[in-house]
Order: C-alpha cells, then structure tokens, then sequence
C-alpha cells in the first residue's frame, strides 16, 4: 500500500523535485531490513540528481505518503512524512537540508498514517494538519493468511484487513504558529467513533463560501466529508453531502481522492478510486454541499471496474481548457494471478479519460502512449510540469521491484496555457487554500492551490490552466487566503509567472527566498 510520491521545490529554483516514500515488505520488516525514501533534486536539463543523504531525508521507515506545506511560514516548503509508526515532520532549513522536528513539533502519530494534507483550517495565516489513519496493526502479532472469514478473497488465503481489524481513527493538528502542533481533533469533531478505514484527505473550499472543509476517502466504509462550521467545529455531512457512498448506497473501498472543475461550474468535483468489481466514482458538485454520483452518465464508472484504483488527478492533458482525469491502478493480492485468467491480475495498466465537454469522458488509455499499457503494481501518483513546458506530467510510483515512472506529456503543442505562482503576505506564504479564477477566451476556469491528494501524494503547487486558442487571459481574479480578492487583467498566455498578494505580476525573486549557504 506505501509507494506516495511528493513534488517540492525545495530549493526554490523553480523546478519541482521529487520525493519518492518508501517501504519494505513485511518480511523484510520483521527481519530487520529497511527501506530508504528517497529525495531527488532536478537538474533544469531533463535530469535528476539524489541528493536524499545530503538533504537527511533518507528515512529508513515504513514510509506511506505525505504532504507539503510551509508549516512555519519562512517560505521553504516543509514535508509531513506518514508511516506506519511514528510519522516524521521535516522542516526544510533553508540551505537544502531538513531536520526532523516531529518530536518538538508535537505532530506525531505512532498509528499506520496513510494520507496527509496541510491546511489553513481556522484562517490565523498557519497551515494546520490532518492525518489519515488506517488500521491498528502489529507487525509481530498478524493474522495468518486465511485465518478469518475477512482473509479469503474469491475462495483463496490471502492477508487479513481492513475488515476484521480494528479501524485506527484520524487526527487534525492546529498549527499554534509558534513551530508546534496541539492536537484538537475531539474539538473538532473529526474523531470517528466507529474507526473507518482513512486513506486520504484533501481540504477544499468545496462550497465555495471562503472556508476549508476536509473529506476523507476511506476504505471499505462510508467516506467522510467533514464541513467547516467555525471555531474549530466541523460537521460530518458524507452521507448528506451524497459523497460518503456511491449513488446505490453502496460502501466503496476508497483509496485516492481528486478534485477539479471539470464543467467550468467553478464548483470542484469529487473522484474517488476503488476496489476491483466496484466502479471509480464521480461526484459533481450542485453547490451547497449536495453532490451526485455521475459515474455512470459521465463514462468513467464501467472501465474501472476490473482494476483497484490508487493515485488519480484532474490535469489538462492537452491545454483545451477541460480538465481530463487520470488513474493508476494495481492490486493488493498477489495471488490473484492464480486464479484469474481474464483482466483482473496483479499488475495493471493505467488509465486516461478525456474530457469531452459535455459532462462525459472518452477513455483514451489506448492513444496515450506505450507506457500506460505496461503492467504494473502502481500506488501514487503526482501531477506537475516536471519540465517547465507548459504541459503537465505525471509522476507514478510502483511497487513490485518496479521503478518508477515519469510519464512525460507530449500534449498539443499548439493550444496554450499559463502557469502561475502565487506568494502570500499574510500567513502562510505557498497560499495553500487560495482560489485562482481566469477568463480567457469566454471560458472561465477556476483552481485552487492544495497540498495532499491523489494516493499518498502531492501535487506541483503552482496553478496550470490550458488556454486552448485563446491568445491573451483577460482576467486573472484571486482570493487569497486574507479574504481579499485581487485581479490582474491582460495577460500574454505561454508563461510562468509570479504573483504576491496585493502588488500582482511579480519577480519571482520576490516570492521564493533564496537558499542560503550552508
């Protein structure tokens, strides 16, 4: 289940690294061996260097996923590693180092982490956090392979869970602004008395009303969709929200979560990946935190069903301006192979829907290239522009003695687009939370800067949108996390840029500090 994969600009040269979480089997756990996550610094020329020693972020854990966010606001982005045991915060020093602060943080978790997400959950300017946990598990005391009635899949042994074993419950983290963490998660209602089976979380502005709210996909259980009530109360709506199960009422095996505007509604949309023999689900978004399982009417439900989801994103694959989705898929059994003969195996391939434009998608698996159709055991995946193109890439992370892969996208040249990186004055510097809205062309599409999502994983943190033809933005309109909202009009599309709050089109020198020398 490990295998997250994070994009940091840790340095602040504006090209995103990558850090790739890893974890030993359990064999090799119980026999002493480690694994080592790994850190690689890119180059700017198509290369990638391993600096994860030099950096001291070479834990040798059972490393799950992570997040980034700049937790004590120096502008350096900072890393929250999940495990199973003790997670690890890294706070970025500033001269290409990290120092784990976990302990003096008071951000720890001993529990199996999955998901993790930064969040500026009560508006003070500090990035607060939310953790997902899976299941209590010990590594000495499991249960053997078909030993309970939950242990059997399609009449074969295999390893017991989630059913059967005791759920471990999530956390939320307030960020008390001084370099430390009080846990409130019984204050804010997120202590889940009935111990569902959490994944991942992602923190949204899902009503559009200015407020964080957090939704957590959960395996085997009902989803979670906490909403933001004020002073640190969050109400559980799942059921309510039409999130928490498919549109047949059926509890899912969730394991990634995306979200993305892909009906310019400027309302964000919910997918969510599952087990094999259920479907990836599709939430739109009507407003006023009612949702509805589109699924099958939007052409993403039937081709998923022979594969176990993990990592998905919305990304513009071709710059039209519609967001098309993205799924990475693998099983958990191994010995599936022994009794499968049809599409249901071990190692899967991965799948590309495009967005059509009417609410539905096209499954294009087979026109995206070679290496969507590879086999593989895959778990996170992560959405960014690698190489500073103007197109985005994506980021797979496999298990199974596979390395991973960087899927570059080749996308269509001629449409258009513009990257934009946002620096804020009032707390919390990477504006995380903050919600972008351009015109151009008579399309309207909107974003929001998010850590945490997809699988374990974390997305570039800059703001892509395709243009498609259009030849200009009119209008670049952005609500900060201050509350105030700031337009910048008449902008040349096929550029990065920078933006700090309140004084718009920027250097970039103004908006990443410089790396000191050590």
């Amino acid at each position: 289940m490990s295998g997250g994969v994070l994009l940091i600009d840790f340095d602040r040269d504006g090209w995103q690294d990558i850090y790739f979480t890893n974890a030993p089997t359990v064999e090799m756990e119980l026999k002493g061996e480690k694994s080592k996550s790994l850190l690689y610094r890119n180059d700017g020329d198509g290369t990638f260097t391993d600096v994860t020693d030099e950096a001291g972020v070479g834990f040798p854990g059972f490393a799950m996923g992570g997040a980034v966010g700049d937790y004590n606001n120096d502008g350096f982005p900072d890393m929250y590693i999940t495990c199973l045991g003790e997670n690890v915060l890294y706070r970025n020093n500033g001269d290409g180092t990290f120092t784990d602060v976990t302990k003096s943080a008071g951000a720890g978790d001993i529990r199996w982490t999955a998901g993790a997400a930064f969040g500026d959950l009560d508006g003070d300017g500090f990035l607060d956090l939310v953790v997902a946990n899976y299941v209590d598990f010990d590594l000495n005391d499991l249960p053997g392979f078909g030993s309970l009635p939950t242990c059997k899949f399609r009449g074969i042994d295999v390893q017991c869970g989630p059913r059967g074993l005791k759920g471990a419950g999530d956390r939320v983290f307030k960020n008390n602004g001084d370099g430390t963490f009080t846990d409130v998660t019984t204050k804010a209602g997120m202590v889940d008395p009935d111990g569902f089976y959490g994944m991942q979380p992602i923190i949204s502005d899902y009503g559009g009303k200015g407020k964080q709210d957090v939704y957590v996909a959960n395996d085997s259980t009902p989803n979670f969709f906490y909403q933001f009530k004020g002073n640190w109360v969050f109400e559980e709506i799942g059921l309510l929200s039409g999130t928490g199960v498919s549109g047949d009422g059926s509890e899912q095996g969730s394991m990634g979560v995306a979200i993305g505007d892909y009906l310019h509604t400027g309302k964000p949309a919910l997918y969510v990946t599952n087990f094999a023999d259920e479907h990836n689900t599709l939430y739109k978004n009507n407003g006023e935190y009612d949702f509805t399982d589109v699924s099958f009417s939007a052409k993403v439900a039937l081709v998923s069903r022979p594969y176990v989801g993990w990592g998905t994103g919305f990304f513009d694959l071709d710059n039209d301006t519609w967001l098309d989705l993205f799924v990475v898929n693998g099983h958990v059994y191994p010995q599936i192979d022994q009794i499968e003969s049809g599409s249901l195996k071990f190692k899967q391939r991965k799948l590309l829907f495009v967005n059509k434009g009417d609410g539905t998608f096209c499954d294009a698996s087979d026109q995206a290239g070679g290496a969507l159709a590879i086999p593989r055991v895959s778990r996170g995946a992560a959405f960014g522009d690698i190489d500073n193109d103007g197109q985005i890439d994506v980021i797979v992370e496999d298990l199974d003695d596979s390395p991973p892969m960087i899927l570059k996208n080749s996308g269509n040249k001629k449409n258009r687009w513009i990257t934009l990186e946002l620096g804020a004055k009032h707390g919390n510097p990477l504006a995380i939370g903050a919600r972008v809205k351009i015109t151009a062309g008579g399309v309207v599409q909107t974003e929001e800067i998010r850590s945490g999502s997809s699988y374990l994983s974390q997305n570039d943190l800059r703001v892509h949108f395709g243009l498609g033809e259009a030849t200009k933005v009119d209008e670049i309109e952005i609500r900060w996390n201050s509350g105030k909202t700031e337009q910048i009009r008449d902008v040349e599309p096929n550029k990065f840029y920078a933006i700090l709050e309140g004084e718009g089109l920027v250097s970039f020198g103004k908006i990443r500090p410089k790396l000191k020398r050590k």
